[in-house]
This record gives structure tokens, C-alpha cells and sequence, in this order.
């Protein structure tokens, strides 16, 4: 292979930082010449960038192999030993996961290709904004840094959720800014707290002064404070409640990445600080273990059986993603290479599949005018590749075993098993199968026709909404089937070698990758195909058995809607709540 093809002039020493220069300067670029272009020139270059980004962040992971890939900002090396500048640290996982947001940005663009063209280029300013600060987020090595991509995430997320400037749009916008500022308040004070104790925010330094405190409430409250604002970002009960309001308002291609991978990379962030920054602390991870485990296993379940009572197809599948989140925070909570492992695995092979669903709920909108599921009823015949696309979404969701999520739920099941954590095992089953379930209820009514009585989704908000109807189809399909086929063509042999070889250098020592019992993504496929046959058919059922159904199901519907009030004090109130809860797990740990 010629030099020029591999890239081998480019020294690996400068690489880091070129996935994020590189949409900043286009940021420039655009916001400087988009007026003056012609109208698809900011969808191509935008394209192209993120394209770019993907190839970038995969030549640094294959790099990265056998070594981190180190980068000082400044030529601010460390002195005898002491970090003195700000770096990124880019290990193969890293490299890999940045590769995914890149690929899943790209397509973005594509879907949305034309959609905002009378809005000079801004739309594409503000999405490569957001791929910046997501790129610099999982490549830096510092913790004040990681603050600064999270607020910077932050404020091209609240733009892109108001977009549209219309009431339902403003009023999901201000809850993610209200609920997300008070994230940022909390980690900037977890950061002050930290550096008060340890003198330094590099990462590895900090791990050093966490293991030598031993015992210490003001590393205790530091974790407590970071990890809260985490989990806030990555939509966990009882921090939940912003996610479904703000991903239902988005434009579709902003829900793509909202659901594919803002909502994961909190997940991320909170991996890296657990497994490297404070693994030192036996405070810390007996408090992890515990709150993670009980927390992820709430989640999994509250976000499915949320997801199954929603009509509108985009809070639908906001609710799996909060679901699904619960799921990947158990592997965090297995404190083991194997709940890692299959975390970082899962979040990538979610964020294909959900990327993919969210795009066919675009579709629905741009071609049908709508998004509630009951009103589509029948109406998706003529774009039957679409809710191939969608069924397909659905059982890749529930645990089809075959791909990239499949290998990552079996790798983070057989972890908590090993781990003693059966109860967890088992809200991952259910979970997946509430939310395939749910996916797949929705493709047989809109696409086939099917489920003439709602049920209590009857009963679930919804507006009349549409997204302009000026892409073909297969344009809007394309990108959808691509991220599908990523995720089912991914080898298992593979991936299982260079998630073994990648995971450990993530994590900074040693482990094992085992794998759950072959069974167990039968049984959640088993359960979301009982579930939507019931939904879809439960008219042609006898009365005396659908009826108790029914009102074993009211009950807990009722109180799960009361619950998500969309008022803005309440879920601060929730958030004070799961505060509380963590920091009395720490200070009894």
C-alpha cells in the first residue's frame, strides 16, 4: 500500500487534535462563506468533514493499538513526571467510539441533506460544533477540559433542540437547558472540589492522589458531584425526565445523534473516571457498585415500560433510549473489564440501531406528514422499506442475536453474572424486550395495518408535526440502511479480538471478556414478540383475559404519567433526590 494511501507521512504524534481542529475550522469556514455558496455546498462540505473526522479517529485507534497516542497542547510536556498543561489521551477504544460518532454525524448530514437549506449553513455550524466537542470529550485527559467539551456539547444541543422556534420546540429547549446548566453547575463544583484535594486534573495524577487519600469525604463528594452530572447528560432515573421532551421537539437528524450518541457518551465519560480516576478508592466503588446496579437496573425497566405506552414515535423511542442507558450503566456498575467492555460495545451498536429508528421516524414525517402512531395507522403502505427497516430496528433492539448490539448485551450479561447480579441480568432482558416491543407495535400498525385497539398509548401525548417532504426517499433511506447494515455485518470474531486487546488500555489493567448464556437474547426476543402480539391484537382476544390485563397495567401507567409532569421543578426535584441517594451510599460506603 503506497505511503500516501496509509497515511504513514502523517507522524501518529500530531494526530489527536486534527478530529477536533478540523470541524472548528470548517465552523469557520461556513460561518464565513455559507451566504455565498450555493445551497447544497454546506450540506457536501459538512458531509465530508464528518466523513473525514470518522477516517481520522479510525487511523488514531488503529494507532493506538499498542500504545495511547499522547498529545500537550502547547508543547506543555510534563516535568519530572508533573502534568503542566492540557492534553488528549487516546487509547484504541477511545479512537474507535470517536469513529463511531464521526460515521453517525456523517449520515446525519446525509439524511438531512437539503432539509435546512434556506438557513446558510448554520445547521451544519452548529451540528460540527457538536462533533467537536464530542470528539474532544472522549480524547481528552483532563477533567477541567472535559467540563469545557460537556458545556460546549451543551450549548450547540440547546440551539439545535430550539431550531425549529416554535412552542413545543422552545419548551423541550429550556428544559434540556435548565436541567443540563444545573449538570454543569454540579461537575464544576465536584472539579473544584477534586483539585482542592489532589493539586492537578490530569487524569492519571488524579488517580494517584485518589489512591493515596484512601478514605476521604472530599473525594467522596468530588465523585458524587461529577458523576451526578454525568448521569444527568446520559438520561438515568431519577435524572431522566428532560430526555423525552427535548429528543421529541428535535429536528430528526438532531435526534439521531441526540439518541445515537450524546446520551451514551455520558456513560462514556462516567466509565473512564470510574475505571481510571477513582479506582483507586474503595469509598467509591462500593458506592458504584451499588447505586449503578440499582439505578441501571430502574432504568432499563421504567424507560421500557414508558417506551411501550407512548404513541408519538419519537418520545417512543426517546423513552428506549433512556432504557437502553440503564442497561449500559450496569456495565459500569460490574467494575469489571467484562461490564466495560460489553458498555462499549452496546454503545456503539445502540447508537446504530436508535440512529437508524430515528431516521425512519423522519421519514414518516417527511412522507406522511406525521409521527403519532395511531393516526398513521395503515398509512406507511408505498414505503414498505422503511418498516423493514423499522421491524428490523425493533428486534436488533429486543436482542436479536446477530451484530454489534448482540455482542455487546451477551459481553455485559455474562459480566454481571459473574458479578452476582442476577436481578440485573434480568432487567436487561426485560428492558430490551419492552422497548422492542414497542418498535415493533408501532411498524405492524403504521406499515401493516394491525392493532386497531390503542390500548393506553391511547392515552399518551401527541401533536401534529411534519418535516419537509423535499428528499426522496431512498436519499432519507440510504443512511438509515447503511447504519443498520454496520451494525449486523460487524464480525463477532473480530470485534471480540479487538475489544480484548482494546478494553484493558481503556481501562489501565487487565481482565477477561466472558459472555452470557446463548439463551438469554432468545428469551427478550421471546418476550417482545408475546408483548406486541398482544398489543397488535388484543381486540380478537376474549374479554376475560384481556381485561385483568388491562388493569394490572392501569395502575402503574397512571403513576409513571403522573410522574413525568414536564414541569420543570419537579425534575429538579428528582435530581436533588438521586443526589441524596448517591452521596448517602458514599458516606455509608
Amino acid at each position: 500500500m503506497p505511503d500516501w494511501f496509509s497515511l504513514s507521512w502523517i507522524p501518529s504524534a500530531v494526530l489527536p487534535p486534527l478530529p477536533v481542529a478540523l470541524p472548528l475550522a470548517m465552523c469557520a469556514a461556513l460561518l464565513a462563506t455559507a451566504h455565498l455558496l450555493p445551497g447544497r455546498w454546506p450540506d457536501i462540505l459538512a458531509s465530508l468533514t464528518a466523513l473525514a473526522v470518522a477516517a481520522l479517529c479510525s487511523l488514531i485507534a488503529v494507532r493506538a493499538a499498542d500504545a495511547p497516542l499522547v498529545y500537550w497542547f502547547g508543547g506543555w510536556t510534563p516535568r519530572a513526571g508533573m502534568p503542566l498543561g492540557i492534553g488528549f489521551s487516546v487509547d484504541a477504544a477511545s479512537g474507535w467510539v470517536a469513529a463511531f460518532i464521526g460515521t453517525l454525524f456523517a449520515a446525519s448530514f446525509v439524511f438531512a441533506w437539503g432539509f435546512f437549506e434556506e438557513t446558510h449553513g448554520h445547521f451544519q455550524i452548529l451540528m460540527l460544533l457538536f462533533l467537536a466537542a464530542m470528539v474532544g470529550f472522549v480524547f481528552t485527559r483532563d477533567l477541567f477540559n472535559l467540563f469545557v467539551w460537556f458545556e460546549v456539547m451543551s450549548v450547540a444541543a440547546f440551539a439545535l433542540t430550539a431550531y425549529h422556534l416554535d412552542e413545543s420546540a422552545l419548551a423541550g429547549a429550556l428544559n434540556f437547558t435548565v436541567t443540563n446548566s444545573l449538570a454543569g453547575f454540579l461537575m464544576l463544583g465536584g472539579i473544584g472540589l477534586i483539585y482542592a484535594r489532589a493539586g492537578t486534573l490530569d487524569f492519571e495524577e488524579l488517580a494517584r492522589a485518589v489512591a493515596r487519600a484512601g478514605r476521604d469525604p472530599v473525594t467522596a463528594g468530588a465523585f458524587c458531584l461529577v458523576a451526578t452530572a454525568l448521569m444527568i447528560k446520559a438520561a438515568v432515573v431519577p435524572f431522566q425526565f428532560w430526555l423525552a421532551d427535548a429528543h421529541a421537539v428535535a429536528p430528526s437528524p438532531v435526534s439521531v445523534i441526540f439518541s445515537g450518541a450524546m446520551v451514551s457518551l455520558g456513560l462514556f465519560g462516567l466509565a473512564k473516571l470510574t475505571a481510571v480516576v477513582f479506582t483507586g478508592s474503595d469509598q467509591v466503588r462500593g458506592a458504584v457498585s451499588l447505586f449503578m446496579i440499582g439505578a441501571g437496573s430502574a432504568t432499563a425497566l421504567v424507560g421500557g415500560w414508558m417506551a411501550v405506552l407512548q404513541r408519538h414515535l419519537k418520545r417512543l423511542l426517546a423513552f428506549s433510549t433512556i432504557s437502553h442507558a440503564g442497561i449500559m450503566l450496569l456495565g459500569i456498575g460490574a467494575l469489571s473489564q467484562g461490564g466495560t467492555g460489553g458498555l462499549l460495545l452496546y454503545l456503539v451498536g445502540h447508537g446504530l440501531v436508535k440512529g437508524a429508528l430515528f431516521m425512519v421516524a423522519g421519514i414518516l414525517l417527511a412522507t406522511r406528514a406525521g409521527i403519532d402512531e395511531i393516526a398513521l395507522r395503515g398509512l406507511g403502505r408505498g414505503i414498505e422499506p422503511a418498516g423493514i427497516a423499522m421491524a428490523l430496528g425493533g428486534l436488533l433492539l429486543c436482542g436479536l442475536p446477530l451484530g454489534l448490539l448482540d455482542q455487546g448485551t451477551r459481553i455485559l450479561q455474562g459480566a454481571l453474572l459473574d458479578g452476582g447480579h442476577p436481578f440485573a441480568v434480568a432487567a436487561t432482558v426485560v428492558g430490551a424486550g419492552l422497548t422492542g416491543a414497542a418498535v415493533l407495535r408501532a411498524a405492524g400498525r403504521i406499515f401493516l395495518g394491525l392493532g386497531p385497539d390503542p390500548g393506553n398509548e391511547a392515552q399518551a401525548p401527541s401533536e401534529a408535526e411534519r418535516e419537509k417532504a423535499n428528499r426522496p426517499l431512498w436519499l432519507m433511506l440510504a443512511p438509515c440502511l447503511v447504519l443498520l447494515a454496520l451494525n449486523v455485518a460487524a464480525p463477532e470474531e473480530a470485534v471480540a479480538r479487538l475489544a480484548s486487546e482494546a478494553v484493558p488500555a481503556f481501562m489501565h489493567r487487565g481482565g477477561g471478556l466472558g459472555r452470557g448464556p446463548s439463551w438469554l437474547p432468545w428469551l427478550s426476543l421471546a418476550l417482545t414478540l408475546v408483548i406486541a402480539a398482544f398489543a397488535l391484537g388484543r381486540h380478537k382476544l376474549p374479554r376475560w383475559f384481556s381485561r385483568p390485563v388491562r388493569a394490572t397495567q392501569s395502575g402503574p401507567t397512571r403513576l409513571l404519567e403522573q410522574v413525568h409532569s414536564g414541569l420543570i421543578g419537579d425534575y429538579v426535584t428528582w435530581m436533588t433526590i438521586g443526589l441524596a441517594i448517591l452521596a448517602g451510599l458514599l458516606a455509608t460506603s
